[in-house]
């Protein structure tokens, strides 16, 4: 009898074994401890309401925004600006994409981090040890042109118009575009309030409003389509383990189920989904930007036994040749210089060969070390 073929992709692996499989066990001290999580409302990060961003009461976003990214890193906008139903129409194209038999994602797979456009499972399986309860479809997305050709053409409503029952239940006009159109319309709207954020942060620094966005040169976007599986033991294994992005802003869609978590005083808060809320996170290249005003902070996946669960973080990147450094206006008597100019490609080559083995890569950059 010929051996079995071993399934490179979660959700495959787990309709045929209904079982958490070893590779995906982590350590007993390296375990979530889901007892140990805040869960109240009250301990949530803030939520901020965006309707006067480009108003008359802009100063007072503003500040809001820089107040959360001085002491959560993490926060929730409402008003965002991006329409609902490009939203919900995001989510179902996920959904339907990991829905697919599994002959036609797999025309998709790749382990090559180096791939633009690809479908895998984890993290990195060529370098961790363990694997994490994810599988993910990665999509560059700026300059979109440069990109969407390359995107998944299954399944057939990918590219093609939806069914009645969706124009039913979604009840929108821009969901009857093609499945590239829907997602690509989601990226532009994306990076639209990326850009937005980014001028904000910049001026809750003092800084020009243009400085965030003129730093990260020409610029990058990708998201990651998550999907997290049903889970038979969740206390055994992450959906992703600790972490901190190594790009400068992210854009967090979530569907109803809850996942998400980011670490405050040593304790880990759960954040619950809001509806029509996205969650923003800052990331490495604004706490280096920012010389350590606003911090990067440590956030995990985890994952239930109860329901699948859909997330797609939309990450706004320098160019890789982009110089990273602290702003001159904000190195001073008090604040020494706390980053060495470096390019986002040389940063973002030793965060992925870090792995999540580390929460940051950050410190490698401080003056006087260097990268190994």
């Amino acid at each position: 009898m010929a051996p079995a073929i071993a399934k490179p992709l979660l959700s495959d692996l787990v309709a045929q074994s209904g079982q958490v499989p070893s590779s995906h066990i982590r350590p007993v001290g390296d375990r979530p401890d889901l007892d140990n999580v805040d869960h109240e409302s009250g301990a949530g990060i803030p939520l901020i309401d965006l309707e006067q961003l480009d108003g008359p009461d802009r100063h007072k976003v503003v500040e809001a925004i820089g107040s959360a990214c001085e002491t959560d890193g993490f926060f929730m906008v409402k008003n965002h600006g991006i329409p609902k139903e490009v939203v919900e129409g995001m989510l179902i194209v996920a959904r339907e994409f990991f829905h697919m038999p599994e002959s036609e994602r797999l025309k998709c797979y790749s382990d090559d981090p180096k791939k633009a456009i690809r479908l895998s499972t984890s993290f990195n399986v060529r370098t961790e040890k363990v694997s994490n309860w994810r599988d993910f479809l990665r999509l560059h997305c700026f300059p979109l042109e440069s990109f969407i050709d390359q995107w998944p053409s299954n399944p057939p409503s990918f590219r093609s118009a939806l069914n009645e029952n969706v124009y039913l239940s979604i009840n929108t006009r821009t969901l009857k575009k093609s499945r590239r159109e829907v997602v690509g319309t989601y990226s532009t709207e994306a990076r639209k309030l990326a850009l937005r954020l980014l001028e904000a942060i910049s001026e809750s620094l003092g800084l020009e409003k243009g400085h965030m966005v003129s730093a990260m040169g020409r610029q990058a976007q990708h998201m990651a389509v998550n999907y997290y599986p049903p889970c038979p033991q969740p206390e055994l294994t992450y959906g992703l383990p600790g972490h901190k992005d190594p790009n400068a802003i992210t854009l967090l869609l979530q569907d109803g189920v809850s996942g998400l978590q980011v670490q405050r005083n040593g304790r880990w808060v759960a954040v619950n989904p809001v509806p029509d809320a996205l969650v923003i996170n800052i990331g490495d290249q604004v706490q280096a930007l920012s010389n350590d005003r606003y911090k990067s902070v440590l956030h995990r996946v985890i994952v239930n036994s109860e329901s699948e669960r859909i997330s797609v973080p939309t990450f706004y990147c320098p160019s890789p040749d982009a110089v990273i450094a602290p702003a001159n206006a904000l190195v001073d008597d008090d604040h020494s210089l706390a980053y060495r100019p470096f390019t986002y490609q040389a940063y973002y080559d030793a965060f992925w060969n870090m792995g999540l083995e580390s929460a940051s890569c950050l410190d490698r950059f401080r003056p006087n070390k260097q990268v190994d």
